[in-house]
């Protein structure tokens, strides 16, 4: 994937994945009518896609039920491929990776966690 100019996602944790190696992607996402609908009316989110809930603004453009279809994507995919929108992405990539905690997150996490039990004398079995 490291070597791709763009690609098509699913959602799920791919999408923070192909932003986090700076590939301009379009979540894709079909599932059955039924429970496409049953969903839609349970669930309230503007988003599907990590990156644009993180974010919360569309960041990558989520092709969904009856907007997937192959005019859509291949509208989507000569957006993402010109030069323009995809400096405009890689910063909104950039800023992603500044509110997910820049190099070192997983780091910085594990010394929280490790802190947290060494003053609270946390025994683990």
């Amino acid at each position: 994937m490291s070597a791709s100019e763009a690609a098509l996602v699913t959602s799920g944790t791919a999408t923070l994945e192909t932003a986090l190696l700076n590939i301009p992607e379009v979540v894709c996402y079909k599932g059955g009518a039924v429970s496409y609908h049953i969903a839609k009316r349970i669930v309230d989110i503007k988003y599907i896609s990590l990156v644009n809930l993180i974010m919360d603004k569309e960041v990558v453009k989520e092709l969904i039920q009856d907007d997937l279809n192959e005019q859509t994507i291949f509208i989507e995919l000569k957006k993402i491929l010109s030069p323009e929108h995809r400096i405009n992405l890689l910063a909104d990539y950039a800023e992603l990776r500044k509110k997910l905690g820049g190099s070192g997150a997983s780091a910085k996490a594990a010394k929280i966690i490790q802190d947290f039990m060494n003053n609270y004398s946390v025994v683990l079995y």
